[in-house]
């Protein structure tokens, strides 16, 4: 049993995973199914994540109500934790993410504790401050720590899902602090993701500080959220 993140647990989930064989709904199907999950790793919120999905989406439809792709991704971006009610643990679920497959860097939280006995730490290449990469490789070509975000990315991409790639960036790497608010692994960065930075900042502070006890009205907002699904995620999706 693998219990750290490590290359080759990450590459074992990549294949349990990236196919998209584990069920066939609709995306407000899935979105349905987090009423049945509170994130344990988030010290903001009691109450089930579909709640937290339609304040993200909200809270980004106000500040930009032109944007109905952007509004889409408020609503969707942690429908991957559904992975924990497939009996996959939450801490391979939810909780900030980091590349695998290189040096962890300090500004990951709780790195002091989290690697100590972690085996990568004592590989002779995945120690290393660029490990399997090359500099600025890309974040797109990095191998990531398994999580909510690489599985709903995977299942977007899967179902060839056509929000932009905006969109896609927003989701792939929300949780990726040490990054858009740690500021590290620029060494990994490209041209690209100097770009996107700016998108996955911008969501992030909807993410972070719309979360209250005054919740949505869910069944009031479903009829709008289910045009914009309509249009960008029609249909039954593999998961």
């Amino acid at each position: 049993m693998h219990t750290y993140q490590t290359v080759p647990f990450v590459k074992e989930k990549h294949a349990q995973w990236g196919s998209c064989t584990h069920r066939k709904m609709s995306v407000m199907e899935a979105l349905n199914l987090l009423d049945n999950l509170v994130d344990e790793s988030d010290p903001d919120v009691d109450f089930p994540n579909s709640f937290h999905a339609y304040q993200t989406a909200e809270g980004i439809r106000r500040i930009h109500p032109d944007k109905d792709w952007f509004q889409l991704v408020g609503l969707l971006h942690d429908i991957g934790k559904m992975m924990a009610l497939d009996n996959e643990p939450q801490w391979s679920v939810v909780g900030d993410t980091f590349p695998v497959g290189c040096k962890f860097q300090q500004s990951i939280v709780f790195s002091d504790t989290t690697f100590q006995d972690n085996p990568d730490t004592k590989h002779p290449i995945y120690s290393t401050k660029y490990g399997i990469y090359k500099p600025n490789c890309g974040l797109e070509n990095v191998l990531m720590s398994w999580g909510h975000d690489e599985y709903l990315y995977k299942v977007l991409t899967f179902n060839k899902c056509s929000i932009p790639e905006e969109g896609l960036y927003m989701i792939r790497f929300h949780s990726f602090y040490p990054w858009h608010t740690g500021g590290d692994y620029q060494h990994l960065c490209n041209d690209k993701d100097h770009r996107m930075l700016h998108w996955v900042k911008e969501f992030n502070k909807f993410d972070l500080y719309t979360k209250t006890e005054d919740l949505p009205d869910v069944e009031l907002l479903q009829p709008y959220y289910q045009e914009l699904i309509d249009k960008y995620c029609p249909g039954v999706l593999s998961w």
